[in-house]
């Protein structure tokens, strides 16, 4: 089967935030943290999957249908300023994520320039493949970079060969003593909830075309199970490497240059190059992908026009990608921003699961194609443990 927008789902969530978070999990639980990676990619098929059915079904995207469907003039309000204070703050945090691991890249490969002028001449490189058309050229280069770190970091696995039976301990779900902000981190780099409107809106543009919507949404379906998978394996094979070449070591602070380690059994000297440069390819990529994101979901809340041509999108975008750049040039520990960005997600992710969720089981909005029972029962438990972690969470920040 030809994979179509689910691949675009899995390109977004593979970036700087997966392969730090991935890194710094493994580095410092283990295989510990497996079954958190098991349960967000799970999460995610099911959450992308119902954002799929939404376009497909409606011909609107999440934004526009929130917009329509939320009749009360209070909710409607309250879920304008939800949505936009958690796609355009989560969007702006991502996009500090992704320059920061794109600005890592770059200080490995070119040490002679200074560090910090790399985060602004990123974000004016982000801003001019924006909005002159040429971005989703370069965006597929850099895209095929990353998967070929990608299948460079399964093969080092293979290489490394991890006792299975260590490996399969990490299924058994446990929350060592620290890692709260890396389980919410991991879930936050995985479920990316500006993911849930971009893959809605790229398939409501179906809709019109659509002869057999049925037939359609378990294609994508498919689509979208196969894709995020592929995503996870990619992710397993990145916390593995970690967990093998630094768990139990004295390797200090996870930093650009020592995560490089886990590729020298394939790579030797040559690694610390390759690395960097996947690292920058990801950034890159993702840097280019969260405002364009942000800014359907914002002016699809806010009814405005989702043309990337109309002034107010480039505005919304603009906005996101200078707040990512301001926050990345902050001199903060770079891994550390990452980090940040990715709980941050994490943090934000239940308020737009429980919209969505409810969307696609009313009939005024689906008609024949609401979500299953089914698919209801499976999702239950997973809206109750986001809830739960990210509670956890913010307890712990407002009384620690």
């Amino acid at each position: 089967m030809r994979l179509g927008p689910g691949l675009l789902v899995t390109a977004a969530f593979i970036g700087p935030g997966t392969i730090t978070t991935a890194s710094v999990a493994g580095a410092n639980f283990g295989f510990a943290l497996i079954w958190t990676l098991v349960f967000s990619i799970i999460a995610t098929i099911l959450l992308q999957s119902m954002a799929a059915r939404l376009g497909l079904a409606t011909g609107k995207d999440l934004a526009q249908a929130l917009r329509a469907h939320i009749e009360t003039p209070l909710f409607k309000s309250l879920a304008v300023i939800l949505v936009i204070s958690a796609i355009g703050v989560g969007s702006a945090a991502y996009e500090a994520g992704n320059l920061t691991g794109a600005s890592l890249g770059l200080i490995e490969i070119l040490p002679m320039v200074p560090a910090h002028l790399w985060t602004p001449l990123l974000a004016l490189l982000s801003a001019i493949l924006l909005f002159s058309g040429k971005h989703k050229m370069i965006e597929n280069i850099l895209i095929l970079l990353v998967i070929l770190m990608s299948l460079v970091f399964i093969s080092t696995l293979v290489m490394a060969g991890p006792a299975i039976s260590n490996v399969l301990h990490g299924f058994v779900p446990k929350i060592p003593d620290g890692s709260i902000t890396t389980i919410l981190a991991l879930i936050g780099t995985t479920i990316v909830p500006y993911n849930l409107f971009l893959h809605s809106g790229v398939l409501a543009k179906q809709h019109d075309s659509c002869r057999d919507i049925k037939k359609s949404i378990k294609q994508n379906n498919l689509d979208t199970s196969l894709s995020i998978t592929l995503g996870g394996v990619i992710t397993l094979a990145i916390l593995s490497t970690a967990s093998v070449a630094f768990y139990g070591t004295d390797t200090g602070k996870i930093s650009a240059a020592n995560m490089a380690v886990q590729l020298e059994p394939l790579l030797g000297h040559a690694a610390h190059y390759f690395f960097a440069i996947g690292l920058f390819s990801a950034g890159l990529t993702s840097a280019i992908t969260a405002p364009i994101a942000g800014a359907y979901a914002v002016c699809g809340m806010l009814g405005w026009s989702s043309d990337m041509k109309h002034a107010r999108f480039k505005a919304v975008a603009i906005v996101i990608l200078l707040f990512g750049a301001v926050v990345a040039s902050l001199n903060l520990d770079p891994v550390a921003v990452i980090i940040f960005a990715q709980a941050a997600n994490g943090l934000l992710l239940p308020i737009i699961s429980t919209y969505l969720v409810w969307l696609v089981n009313k009939k005024s909005v689906m008609g024949s194609y609401t979500s299953s029972w089914v698919i209801n029962l499976v999702t239950l438990p997973v809206l109750i443990l986001i809830f739960a972690l990210s509670s956890y969470k913010l307890f712990s920040l407002i009384f620690n």
